[in-house]
């Protein structure tokens, strides 16, 4: 998503190379809709897609050319645009449990519902285009997030991510607890049940991740260390086509980029290494190419090694 190319002041910045990449995706979930009807049928695939595509390339062509004072309100409309419709429509209007766990639900029960393919474009094979971007331009928790006082965060906590994959494992043995052990396999054919877990479960999320921002100082810090989700993304992300890069012949080494990267990574460690930025904590807020005073930072298109490269900032 990046969109912005060159700081461009109290202006608009606006040019035809800047509808490339808002084009790109428009063309990739204009596809899966138009798959996904005449696949099934099913006309929700149509408005659902487009809606999502349209609103994501507005966000990121947004990002490109609003004034510098207002760049962050292209990935905000985005965030809210996206949010609001999958977990208010999609969850508490169309009845579907969007939590993971309503996932691990209708993946059991082989129903390809709308949470299935949610799951397996945005958070399983989408990565392999652009990683955990949905992290920082789709998600319903992090578009409240964003919003707290604590943006520019502290060192992580070694080892505290280790949660993310408990939670996981915890969803996923609840599930399985219902399925196996209850019996209880049309648990979510039950509007009203999943309707109630799909919002029991987001004001629990909602309230441990604003309780962990005030306490580490950190609006991400539910991201980094709870949330289940990246479980998935991690494991395709890495792999990405679109990822940052720093343009060692521009950077000046004052580290503001890294200062302000929401999810503490060593990102000039990349840079010094003439690679791009390989982590898969990386969520492509392109945090650090808006606060970049020399415009060396931007997203690029391309293949990686050394994949396995992760280098965060820890406390010590």
């Amino acid at each position: 998503m990046g969109f912005k190319q060159g700081r461009n002041g109290d202006k608009w910045n606006i040019s035809l190379r800047k509808i490339k990449l808002p084009l790109l995706f428009i063309l990739i979930f204009y596809s899966v809709a138009f798959w996904r009807y005449f696949a099934t049928g099913n006309i929700f695939y149509i408005y659902n897609f487009v809606y999502i595509g349209t609103s994501l390339a507005t966000g990121i062509f947004l990002s490109s050319v609003l004034p510098e004072k207002h760049i962050l309100w292209g990935r905000r409309i985005t965030q809210l645009l996206i949010g609001i419709y999958l977990l208010g429509y999609v969850g508490f209007i169309r009845h579907e449990n969007i939590q993971i766990e309503g996932f691990f639900f209708y993946l059991f029960s082989g129903v390809f519902a709308g949470a299935t393919l949610h799951y397996f474009i945005a958070k399983i094979v989408g990565p392999l285009i652009f990683g955990r971007g949905w992290c920082a331009w789709a998600c319903w928790t992090a578009m409240i997030l964003d919003f707290l006082p604590w943006k520019r965060p502290t060192a992580r906590i070694k080892h505290l991510g280790a949660i993310r994959y408990l939670h996981f494992l915890l969803s996923l043995g609840i599930v399985s607890y219902f399925w196996f052990f209850l019996g209880t396999k049309d648990l979510f054919n039950n509007e009203t049940t999943a309707v109630r877990w799909l919002a029991i479960g987001n004001v629990t999320y909602y309230v441990v991740a604003i309780v962990l921002a005030f306490l580490l100082k950190d609006n991400r810090a539910f991201c980094k260390y709870v949330c289940p989700v990246p479980v998935f993304q991690k494991l395709t992300s890495r792999f990405s086509l679109l990822k940052m890069t720093i343009d060692s012949s521009k950077c000046i080494d004052c580290g503001l980029c890294e200062k302000n990267c929401p999810m503490g990574i060593e990102l000039l460690r990349y840079k010094n290494e003439g690679k791009r930025i390989l982590s898969t904590e990386c969520i492509l807020c392109t945090t650090c190419q808006d606060v970049c005073p020399k415009n060396a930072i931007k997203v690029t298109f391309g293949l990686d090694r050394d994949i396995r490269k992760e280098y965060l900032r820890y406390r010590e």
